[in-house]
């Protein structure tokens, strides 16, 4: 239970659907109600196939290039606190890579649920790498099923949330989703942090 807590806990931290609310009421403003859940729907389908693949795979991928682990972490660190001080200073659609030409691109497509919004704004390198770096450290059945239920379980709840996100925009306001999004920022960060400060322990004791 504690995997899945813990995964859980940083998965939704890492991926902040919170953030993600008022750029999808942007992008879907002129959808019916029904459009809105179906881009719901396969948004949080496509970031549960992106996550569950990077799960499972990542490690192939790794060895492949030769990338340790320890590397994989510090890396990953950097970028999951890089996210965490782009939503503390407010930068998040920058941070994802969404600017005015990309959004306009957006508008002409007919689905916007696997590009941009399951992947790079919710499933990016952030969070394929803490899932890459905790199936190394989680292998044994319990570990992978309850890993398995909180990848999930982030699905379901990212389907909620965007699923609601035109009523949570009128109730949380701008200022609400913004100091939402600076508190999981700050949680952001300090995953980063300890998986960096976990790699360069790991690499002394190896000395």
């Amino acid at each position: 239970m504690e995997v899945f807590i813990f995964l859980l806990a940083a998965l939704f931290s890492v991926l902040n659907p919170i953030g993600t609310v008022p750029i999808f009421v942007g992008l879907t403003q002129d959808y019916t109600k029904k459009e809105r859940s179906r881009v719901s729907l396969w948004t949080a389908v496509n970031v549960f196939i992106i996550l569950i693949i990077s799960f499972f795979i990542g490690q192939y991928v790794l060895r492949f290039f030769g990338i340790t682990i320890s590397a994989l972490r510090i890396a990953g660190g950097i970028i999951i606190a890089s996210s965490g001080f782009s939503l503390l200073n407010g930068k998040f659609n920058k941070n994802k890579g969404i600017n005015k030409k990309v959004e306009e691109e957006i508008q002409s497509r007919n689905d916007i649920a696997l590009t941009p919004l399951a992947m790079p704004m919710l499933a990016g390198p952030g969070s394929i790498s803490l899932l890459i770096a905790y199936y190394q450290e989680h292998q044994t059945s319990s570990e992978i099923i309850f890993s398995c239920l909180a990848i999930l379980t982030v699905a379901f709840l990212i389907f909620l949330i965007l699923r609601s996100a035109h009523y949570l925009a009128k109730i949380l306001g701008t200022a609400g989703i913004v100091a939402i999004s600076r508190i999981i920022g700050f949680l952001t960060i300090a995953i980063g942090i300890q998986y960096i400060i976990s790699s360069i322990l790991s690499i002394v004791r190896g000395i």
